[in-house]
């Protein structure tokens, strides 16, 4: 089983989720986080007075699937997510070792 998790700028969340609907991805768990990387912030001007915003906002999507599905889920989330600019996100894949279905003791790929 892998974890995938994407790091995504929000206006791009619904191209995201049709993308993952589209190839049968149902269980995903969306954050809004705020960080920046090469990106850094920008300076913004409020009431007369300027102020840097360092952290931008930005939507976390975690994704647990089959191993035999990530490298399709990854492509999907990659191709929706881009705009080629800077800011348009990461993507990390990681290994599970297992997982249980609370309700029923599922266990393996049969709790996602």
């Amino acid at each position: 089983m892998k974890k995938i998790e994407a790091i995504i700028q929000p206006k791009k969340l619904d191209e995201v989720k049709e993308a993952l609907l589209s190839i049968g991805v149902e269980g995903v768990t969306i954050s809004e986080v705020r960080g920046h990387g090469r990106q850094k912030g920008h300076t913004e001007m409020y009431r007369g007075a300027e102020y840097t915003v360092d952290f931008l906002p930005k939507v976390k999507l975690e994704i647990f699937a089959p191993a035999s599905r990530a490298e399709q889920i990854v492509e999907a989330i990659r191709t929706a997510a881009r705009s080629g600019k800077i800011g348009d996100g990461k993507i990390f894949v990681s290994s599970i070792d297992e997982a249980f279905r609370i309700r029923n003791d599922d266990s393996g790929d049969a709790a996602l």
